[in-house]
């Protein structure tokens, strides 16, 4: 994935890009390093990222090779985030998924370091729901040993037990590079063959 385009930044559903391509849609917690795992999959410094979690508030389009986009949404359930933002972020979730303009699959990170919460869980019932694509993945592992690796796997299966390590969850280091190539192996599959 050479040719990569940063396209626009979207804060109202009327702005989308006019150009209807395949989407992979990313989603997650603020904090969980969404900008940094587009700029390390893509080998690339497209995504500006932040060390001030929940900044992100625009959708962010990213065209790969003419296909597809990477559409970063904005991070959920930043603590100093307020409920009306928060609301307004679950509104925005439901109208965007609503649109069902073409192609989509759903990559959902989670911090490895923690168990899911609350709003992963209702993230992925809602994705569920929809019937799309759906793959979670387990980033910044290499602030894990491998025997804390293994825990949050299993238990990363026990909250969500559709899903299988290889198959519909990856997990990632953006430091480290683990994963990059298998997870890049699926969206070539998917949207380059």
């Amino acid at each position: 994935m050479k040719k990569i385009e940063f396209v626009k930044a979207v804060y109202k559903l009327t702005e989308l890009p006019k150009e209807i391509l395949p989407e992979v849609v990313l989603c997650g917690r603020s904090n969980v390093g969404k900008s940094s795992f587009v700029n390390s999959l893509l080998n690339s410094k497209v995504a500006k990222t932040s060390s001030t979690p929940g900044k992100t508030r625009s959708i962010n389009y990213y065209k790969i090779e003419n296909k597809f986009y990477f559409v970063d949404l904005p991070g959920f359930g930043y603590a100093k985030v307020s409920k009306g933002e928060r609301e307004a972020w679950q509104k925005l979730l439901h109208s965007f998924f609503s649109l069902k303009k073409n192609d989509q699959i759903v990559f959902h990170l989670i911090d490895s370091r923690h168990e899911p919460m609350q709003t992963d869980i209702e993230l992925n019932e809602f994705i569920n729901s929809l019937g799309l694509p759906y793959f979670v993945i387990l980033n910044k592992v290499d602030k894990l040993n491998q025997k804390e690796l293994a825990n949050i796997k299993r238990v990363v299966h026990e909250y969500f037990p559709e899903l299988i390590f290889g198959e519909n969850m990856f997990h990632f280091s953006s430091i480290k590079g683990t994963g990059r190539k298998e997870i890049i192996s699926l969206i070539s599959r998917l949207f380059l063959s």
